[in-house]
């Protein structure tokens, strides 16, 4: 099957056949108004190639570069071995081992305090982040299993620190809403607020056991 010639006039088909073989590709592209690699495809199609007076004159450099890295397979092939590999001297021995962790590297156990938190640190190739877990978590998880989807984990009494099962609270998005809209309400008015979302809480839990 004939490759396609893109719809080009027959007169530009003209002026590549007869300029190509012996003029730089990037004059005649900018004279015809056409992206250079569509002049080379062109040409490809036609079957046009340079001469060899113009292939031994300077205006063929880039084009010989071209068929020199590009076109005659001369690519590094997959699995290509670089001629200096592990040659470089000294390059052993400072090359990173299997196994082998950089020296800043944290041990599993360390702590840390993230935004007020504590954090324990549990793995070691997860990245500098994902590494650590929030130990109240894991005290949620260890006594009461997954934390309840779309729930919050909070301190009943606002202090990060008494990591205590007795101080922690799964609380849904809407009542953890809820708890940091009332702060600045009176007292009374707080503890009805209180009692009508444990009122809730409790006919959900009748409701859907």
């Amino acid at each position: 099957m004939a490759k396609k010639r893109n719809h080009w006039p027959p007169e530009e088909i003209e002026i590549l056949t007869k300029r190509y073989p012996h003029e730089k590709t990037a004059i005649i592209a900018a004279d015809l108004q056409k992206p250079l690699k569509n002049v080379f495809r062109m040409a490809e199609t036609l079957g046009l190639s340079k001469t060899k007076e113009y292939m031994d004159s300077p205006d063929a450099y880039l084009f010989r570069r071209k068929n020199q890295f590009g076109n005659n397979g001369s690519r590094f092939q997959k699995g290509h071995r670089p001629f200096h590999k592990g040659d470089l001297p000294g390059m052993k021995a400072t090359q990173f081992k299997k196994g082998h962790l950089p020296h800043n590297q944290k041990p599993i156990g360390t702590t840390r305090y993230r935004k007020g938190y504590l954090q324990v640190k549990l793995f070691l190739d997860k990245g500098k982040h994902n590494d650590y877990v929030y130990v109240h978590y894991l005290v949620w998880e260890l006594h009461r299993g997954a934390i309840p989807y779309k729930h919050y984990l909070i301190f009943k009494d606002s202090n990060k620190e008494n990591i205590t099962i007795e101080n922690l609270e799964a609380v849904s998005y809407a009542d953890l809403l809820a708890k940091n809209s009332i702060h600045n309400l009176p007292e009374d008015l707080k503890e009805i607020i209180h009692l009508r979302a444990a009122v809730t809480r409790a006919i959900n839990r009748k409701e859907n056991p």
